[in-house]
Parts: structure tokens; sequence; C-alpha cells
């Protein structure tokens, strides 16, 4: 019997074998999205515990990191920059480092940072003009993981009075691992899990395959091909996946930080890593720094992969994906 659950980005395609497992699924609305657990276990009460003990920890962090909570803690550090340490949750001082890391290693690609330039281009969108060149350079002002401070975990300070940290890049990813600590810990080996649709971990397999299969789509519609994964996350960003439309130009979601300005051309990126909030930080470095730059960055680094798929069709690869994940390309006619 062959199972199939539909997506938007992408579509998770898992085969059920006859097995003494039990396969448990669910989703739930969480951190803006829906997330999915596909779960292989041999104890039903025990592996439905599980999957509360995961929705309550995607609900957690949500709660901590979001936007649009007032009371998060994320929002509170925003509002406190530039008026010295402020106590945070582990989890928050935690993301926070690793993002601030992941910007040294995408050359600033990847910023949690760009939350003033996120305002200043949404705040153009509800007036239909692009910022002036002096709102453009005032917002980049604020930009630079060079003002973000962790002191220890559970102290961190925005340096930068009016600067803001967005987490909607690396959050979700973030949630992601651990929820897989908690299955590794649980002694879970076969689990997916798939949130917002564009980022995942696959651990194990279904019962009698060798991975997890998920249908990667085009930036223009249709299907790129199909990829195995086992023990990997992933994480799967598209340019215009949200766009604004001013004086008759799409203006992607995904901002360059670099430049201040939102991508514009249409592309899909897909990145295997060993953390979920890796994959995130580095699909959207691959779509920002292109397939040559973007691709030589994650081919220095072993057990990184990536595929960079473009609006005409074309796709680029780094030289270890095909190995990673017996990717079966789509013949177009």
């Amino acid at each position: 019997m062959r199972r199939a659950c539909a997506l938007a980005a992408l579509q998770l395609c898992a085969a059920s074998a006859p097995s003494a497992a039990i396969e448990l699924s669910d989703g739930r609305y969480a951190m803006g999205t829906v997330l999915e657990i596909t779960l292989e276990t041999r104890d039903g009460d025990g592996g439905r515990a599980l999957l509360a003990r995961l929705y309550a920890t995607a609900e957690r962090l949500d709660r901590l990191l979001t936007l649009y909570e007032p009371t998060s803690q994320l929002v509170r550090l925003n509002a406190q920059a530039g008026k010295g340490p402020q106590a945070v949750d582990p989890d928050l001082a935690r993301v926070l480092s690793e993002s601030v890391a992941f910007a040294q290693r995408t050359r600033g690609s990847f910023d949690v940072t760009v939350g003033p330039l996120v305002a200043l281009w949404r705040a153009a969108g509800e007036r239909g003009a692009v910022p002036t060149p002096e709102e453009l350079a005032q917002a980049r002002s604020l930009v630079g993981v060079d003002g973000v401070r962790v002191a220890s975990p559970t102290s961190a300070e925005l340096v930068r009075a009016g600067a803001a940290v967005d987490l909607g890049g690396v959050a979700k990813g973030y949630a992601l691992d651990r929820m897989a600590e908690q299955l590794r810990a649980a002694g879970a080996a076969d689990a997916l899990l798939s949130f917002g649709q564009s980022s995942l971990w696959a651990l194990g397999a279904p019962p009698g395959h060798d991975g997890w299969r998920i249908l990667v789509r085009r930036p223009e519609g249709g299907y790129a091909g199909v990829a195995t994964l086992r023990d990997r996350a992933v994480s799967v960003s598209g340019s215009l996946g949200q766009w604004t439309e001013i004086a008759g130009r799409r203006y992607g979601h995904v901002i360059d930080p670099r430049s201040g300005r939102p991508l514009e051309r249409a592309a899909l990126a897909v990145v295997l890593a060993p953390t979920a909030a890796e994959a995130e930080a580095l699909s959207k470095a691959l779509l920002i720094l292109g397939a040559d730059e973007g691709l030589a960055l994650l081919g220095s680094e072993p057990g990184r992969e990536g595929l960079r798929v473009e609006a005409d069709g074309s796709m680029h690869a780094t030289s270890g994906w095909q190995a990673a994940t017996r990717f079966e390309a789509e013949r177009r006619p």
C-alpha cells in the first residue's frame, strides 16, 4: 500500500510494507504552519505519548521565538536592543549563538539581524513604493551579527539600538533539531518530521525501504524529481515562495542582508546538513549567493549537499548530491 502526503513546496512519499511496526501520523498547527510527524513504533501508547511531547516542544519554542506574540522572549529582546544584556531562555541563547556562526560561515548571506530590512520592505509593499536610498542605508546600518552578543546560556544582548532579530529563517529547523533529540533519546529510530513544508528531519526509514522519499518541485511548477533520504536534515527554500509587487516588479521574501534588497529571480534551493537549523541557513545562502558560490560553499564542508533549481528548470548540484540522495530527475517532455 502506498501512501502520499501532499505538500506545497514538496511532497513526501513513503511506502508502508508488512511489518510488526505501527505507523502513527499526525499534523498540527505550530509556528505559523503545519507540523507533520510520522513515527514508526511497536508501542502504540508509548508512540502517541511521544508524539504529544514532540508537539509540546514545538509549541513551547514557538511561544519563545515568535515575532507574532508581544510577550515572546524574542520580542522582548528586540525591544531592549541597545540597553545591555538581557536574561533569556537557554534555547533562545542557543539559537542566537548558532545563527551567529551560520552568518559567519555563509559570508553574511544568512543573517538573523535582518529584522529592520524585513520591516522596511514590508512597509514598502504596503505603501506601494520601494525604499529610498536613505531608508535602505539606515536599515542596513542596523544589520550584522557583530551586534549580537551571547554572554552565557541565559544572557544575550543586541548592541545596536533599533536592531531586531528575525528567526523566521531558522526557528523551524531549530525546533526540529530539538524534536529529533527527543526521538533519539526515546529510542525511536524511524520517523519523518516535516515542518512548514520546508524544513524536514528524515530519521531512519519506513519498514522495508531504504529511506524516506521526497518529491521536489520546480520554482515554476511541476516536479524536478525524487530524493531518498535517511538520517538527514533537509531544508527547501524558494526565493519567490512569497512575494510583493511594487510598481510592476515582484520582490521576494528572502532578503540579501548585504545589499538590503529582496531577491527577484525565481529559484529553489534544497540543502542537506547534519542539523535542520544549519540546513535552513545554508538553503537561504544558496539562494542568495547563487549556484556557483553557493554550491562551492556547501561542497567545502563534508556532510553538506545541495541542489539549486532555476526557473527555466535547469539544475545545479554539489558533487555529492547524487550519492547522498539517489536523486531521480523527472524527465521533461
